[in-house]
C-alpha cells in the first residue's frame, strides 16, 4: 500500500522541513487537506500554500478538497501543482463537469464521501474516476478515532472493481484514524492508499511510523 502523510498534522512553522522529512522517511504521496470553514467546520489553506511547497518535493500531491462548490477554485488548485484532486460527492452539483476539467488537464480525479453517505451513491461515477477516498472519520479535524464500519464500503469497492475489471481502475484510499493497530485490517479489506496525519507527525520517528504502515 502507498502511504500518504497528511500535512494537516505537521508543524506549519517549519512546513518545508516537515515535508522533506516524510519524503526522506519513505512516504509515497503527500496528502493536502483543504478546508473552507463551510463544507466542514475547520479552515486550513488554499492554492498559495500548495504552490509554495510544490518545488520542495517530488512526491505525488494528493489534494483533498473539503470545500463547497469546488468547481469555483478548481483551476487554481490545478495550477498550484496538484497531481490528483479529490472532491466531495456531497459538495457540488457539477461532478461531471469537474471530472471533465480535471481529465482535460492531464491530472487525476478522485471522489470522496462522508461516513453517512452510502457508497452506492457514487457507483455511476466509478468508471470515470481514478480514486475513491473513504472517510473513516467525520471530515474536518485531525486526530479522530477510526470508524471500522467504514471498511464495509472498502470491501464493496474492491468487489466491484474485481468483478468489472474492464471499466473500473480506481484506487481505494482511506483517511481517518489510521495507525499500526488497524493497518492490517485496512489492508486486508482492499485499501491501496492510506492517509495518516497524527500517527506520523506526532510520532518520535517518521521513518518507523511510515514503515509500520507499509504493508
Amino acid at each position: 500500500m502507498k502511504v500518504a502523510p497528511s500535512i494537516l498534522s505537521a508543524d506549519f512553522s517549519r512546513l518545508g522541513d516537515e515535508i522533506k522529512a516524510v519524503e526522506n522517511s519513505g512516504a509515497d504521496w503527500l496528502h493536502l487537506d483543504v478546508m473552507d470553514g463551510h463544507f466542514v467546520p475547520n479552515l486550513t489553506f488554499g492554492p498559495p500554500i500548495i504552490k509554495n511547497i510544490r518545488p520542495l518535493s517530488s512526491l505525488f500531491f494528493d489534494v483533498h478538497l473539503m470545500i463547497s462548490k469546488p468547481e469555483k477554485l478548481l483551476q487554481n488548485f490545478l495550477d498550484a501543482g496538484a497531481d490528483l484532486i479529490t472532491i466531495h460527492y456531497e459538495a457540488t452539483q457539477k461532478i461531471d463537469e469537474i471530472i471533465k476539467i480535471i481529465q482535460k488537464s492531464g491530472k487525476k480525479i478522485g471522489i470522496s464521501i462522508k461516513p453517512n453517505t452510502p457508497i452506492e451513491s457514487i457507483k455511476n461515477l466509478l468508471g470515470k474516476i481514478d480514486l475513491i477516498l473513504i472517510m473513516s472519520v467525520e471530515p474536518g479535524w485531525g486526530g479522530q478515532k477510526f470508524m471500522p464500519e467504514m471498511l464495509e464500503k472498502v470491501k464493496k469497492l474492491k468487489h466491484w472493481r474485481e468483478t468489472n475489471t474492464e471499466n473500473y481502475h480506481y484506487l481505494i484510499e482511506i483517511d481517518g484514524g489510521i495507525n499500526d493497530s488497524n493497518i492490517l485490517e485496512v489492508k486486508n479489506c482492499g485499501v491501496d492508499v492510506v492517509v495518516a496525519g497524527s500517527y506520523i507527525f506526532k510520532s518520535n520517528n517518521y521513518k518507523d511510523a511510515i514503515s509500520s504502515l507499509h504493508q
